[in-house]
C-alpha cells in the first residue's frame, strides 16, 4: 500500500511540471533540482524537529557510501530520464525506463537466489509492462524524437539506474528510519543535479507564486513523501515488486491528464491502466510468498 501510495503521488508530478512550465520556459532539469533541493531542505528540518539524529549517525556511520550512491542513482535516473525524453519522445522512454526497471530486478534476484521466478511472478510482469505500454501508447505521445538511438541508450540507463537505486536501497531500510534514508538519499540527489540546472538555459528562479508552489509541491510531496513512503515499503517487499507497484505513476499521469487537460485514454489507455492495476493487485497475493519477505530488518 505504502509504495503504491508513492507511485500515485509521482503519477502527479508530471502534471506540476508540464503547469509549471506552462508559466515559465524553465528547464526540466532545473525544475528536478528545484525539487530534491526543496525536498532534502524539508526532509532535514523534518529530521531535527522529530529528533531523528541518531538515525541519521547510524546510516553515515554503517553504510554512508551505499546510501550517497543510491541518492546519486535518484538524481541521475531523473535527468536520464527527461534526456531520453527528449531524443526520442516520451512514450518510448517511458516504456523502455519504467519497463526495464521490474524486469532487470526479477534477473538479479533470480541470480542472487539462484531461483527462477514463480510462474505468478512472470505473469505480474508481463501484465505490468503490458499496461505500461498500453497507457503510453494511448497518450498520443509516440512522436519519435530527433535522436531515437541516443535515446533508447539514455532510457535504458534511467532504467537500470532506477534497478539500482531500488536494489541498493531496500537493504538500508533494515538499519535506519526511512526518513533517514529518505533525507541522505535526497540531499545526494540534489548536490548532483545542482550544476545540471545551473547548466540548463532558461530562467532558474521565479517570483510567481503558482510556481513557488508548484515546486514546493514537486519538493515536499512527489520526492520527500513519496520516497519516504517507497523506502518504508521496501522494509517486507522485494525490489522487483516495488517497481511493479510504482507503475501506478503512469496510470495516474494518464487519469490526470485526461481529467485536467482533456485528454483522451482511449479504449487502449484505459486496458493498459485496468492491466498495471491487476499487476499491483496481484502483488497482494504473494504476500508470504515470493513476493514479501518476513518482517524485520533487511539483509546487508
Amino acid at each position: 500500500m505504502q509504495i503504491s501510495l508513492a507511485g500515485v503521488l509521482w503519477g502527479t508530478g508530471g502534471l506540476a511540471v508540464q503547469l509549471v512550465r506552462d508559466r515559465v520556459p524553465m528547464s526540466v532539469l532545473t525544475i528536478s533540482a528545484w525539487r530534491m533541493g526543496l525536498a532534502a531542505v524539508v526532509l532535514l528540518v523534518a529530521l531535527l524537529v522529530l529528533r531523528r539524529g541518531p538515525d541519521l549517525r547510524r546510516l553515515l556511520r554503517e553504510r554512508p557510501w551505499t546510501a550517497i550512491t543510491v541518492g546519486l542513482c535518484t538524481g541521475s535516473y531523473q535527468a536520464l530520464y527527461f534526456g531520453a525524453v527528449v531524443a526520442v519522445g516520451v512514450t518510448v522512454s517511458t516504456v523502455v525506463a519504467l519497463g526495464l526497471a521490474p524486469a532487470v530486478l526479477t534477473v538479479a534476484e533470480s541470480g542472487a537466489t539462484r531461483q527462477l521466478p514463480s510462474r505468478r511472478r512472470l505473469l505480474v510482469l508481463v501484465a505490468a509492462i503490458g499496461g505500461l505500454a498500453l497507457v503510453s501508447t494511448a497518450a498520443g505521445l509516440s512522436v519519435t524524437g530527433p535522436h531515437p538511438v541516443l535515446g533508447v541508450v539514455l532510457a535504458v540507463a534511467s532504467g537500470t539506474t532506477y534497478a539500482l537505486a531500488t536494489a541498493l536501497g531496500r537493504p538500508l531500510t533494515g538499519i535506519t528510519s526511512p526518513l533517514a534514508l529518505t533525507t541522505v538519499t535526497s540531499v545526494s540527489g540534489a548536490l548532483a543535479l545542482l550544476p545540471l540546472g545551473l547548466l540548463a538555459g532558461g530562467p532558474h528562479v521565479s517570483s510567481d507564486p503558482g510556481v513557488v508552489a508548484l515546486l514546493g509541491y514537486l519538493g515536499v510531496m512527489t520526492l520527500a513523501v513519496a520516497y519516504g513512503l517507497l523506502y518504508a515499503g521496501l522494509r517486507t517487499v522485494v525490489g522487483s515488486a516495488a517497481v511493479i507497484a510504482t507503475l501506478l505513476e503512469p496510470v495516474t499521469a494518464a487519469i490526470l491528464a485526461a481529467v485536467i487537460l482533456d485528454e483522451r485514454l482511449g479504449w487502449l489507455g484505459i486496458a493498459g491502466a485496468a492491466l498495471i492495476l491487476v499487476a499491483v493487485a496481484g502483488l497482494e497475493g504473494q504476500a508470504g510468498g515470493d513476493g514479501v519477505l518476513p518482517e524485520g530488518p533487511a539483509p546487508l
